[in-house]
């Protein structure tokens, strides 16, 4: 499986994939007016040997009470369902992780199932004195250090580009 940076010319295959994904339109048109709106920070897909995209995830600046951080959030994570079960997803995240580190950021937030997201190292917000700008279920929103010390001094309400609200 490669591991690269999303192309333009991967653009509707990727909405394609999300759309077969997910239950609704909703995500693969959150991802291109993401794009639209050069929200973007890092995208990744999986590609099979034989070069077909069975795999995406997003990531796009955060925000802690108003003040720029260098965090990022995760969302959305995909793979197509033939091709689930295989390690896919830890593969996209990895790279992820170790490339915002390397381009400088220091943590990562997600909102989405403890128990999956759990499995690749992210803690339950709360835990840290963070919290989501909606009302979710109980441990949902959650952080993942990049560096050691990421959370040190910080806390309070994280906010997503503008985007994310107008699902």
């Amino acid at each position: 499986m490669l591991i690269r940076t999303e192309a333009p010319a991967d653009m509707l295959v990727i909405g394609q994939l999300l759309r077969d994904t997910f239950e609704t339109q909703a995500e693969a048109d959150l991802v291109q007016t993401l794009r639209e709106n050069g929200r973007i920070t890092l995208s990744l897909v999986a590609c099979t040997d034989e070069g077909q995209i069975v795999g995406h995830v997003l990531f796009t600046p955060v925000e802690i009470e108003g003040h720029d951080v260098t965090w990022q959030g995760l969302a959305p994570l995909c793979v197509h369902p033939e091709f689930q079960k295989q390690g896919i997803a830890r593969q996209l995240l990895e790279e992820g992780f170790d490339s915002l580190a390397e381009l400088g950021y220091n943590g990562c937030v997600v909102l989405g199932d403890p128990n999956l997201y759990g499995k690749f190292g992210f803690e339950s917000a709360n835990q840290h004195g963070f919290h989501c700008q909606w009302d979710v279920p109980e441990g949902a929103f959650q952080i993942k250090p990049l560096i050691p010390g990421a959370f040190d001094g910080q806390q309070g309400l994280i906010r997503y580009c503008p985007e994310f609200a107008e699902l």
